[in-house]
């Protein structure tokens, strides 16, 4: 039977100011795969970041990220994390 953890998470990217604003929206996708392996158990290799939360991060360009986003993760059987955002 397919067993599937499904979660909400608020990340806060504390992080993202402090890195030179050229570089703060990489940071921002960085630091989304950092605490979802890290609340997942998961390899950061096996984590697939939907193409909404890309944009949504890239929304006001790559000098100003938000500074926290709400995902849904949800953990596969084999062990793949998908975050999307938690509206779909």
């Amino acid at each position: 039977m397919a067993e599937e953890k499904e979660s909400v998470y608020n990340i806060p990217m504390i992080k993202t100011k402090m890195v030179p604003t050229t570089g703060r929206s990489n940071r921002a996708v960085k630091e989304i795969r950092e605490y979802v392996a890290r609340h997942m158990k998961a390899d950061q290799k096996d984590i697939w970041i939907d193409p909404k939360v890309n944009e949504a991060i890239w929304a006001q360009g790559r000098t100003a990220p938000p500074s926290k986003m709400r995902v849904k993760a949800v953990r596969f059987e084999d062990g793949l994390v998908e975050v999307s955002l938690p509206s779909e």
